[in-house]
């Protein structure tokens, strides 16, 4: 993967929408488990890093245009004649 294909972040519609899905799962997960861990330790600070540690690793998963989420490309109909207009 070329730093330009990096930087276009072309994904496709499904990729997209399992992409909405990991993100969705990962929250709600990660806010329970960093919940857990904060109230068994007594820290909001414990339970914040927590929280944030795995947003982050949410974000290195979910941001980059991964070929996993590019496998059904959109194919574009041809352009038409002029005429038509």
């Amino acid at each position: 993967m070329t730093i330009q294909e990096l930087a276009e972040g072309r994904i496709d519609f499904k990729g997209q929408k399992t992409a909405d899905d990991i993100v969705r799962v990962v929250l709600i997960a990660s806010t329970i488990l960093s919940f857990v861990i904060g109230f068994a330790s007594s820290s909001l600070m414990i339970t914040m890093s927590t929280f944030a540690l795995c947003t982050v690793a949410l974000s290195l998963v979910v941001l980059p245009p991964w070929p996993m989420f590019n496998h059904h490309p959109v194919t574009w109909l041809s352009v038409q004649g002029e005429s038509q207009k």
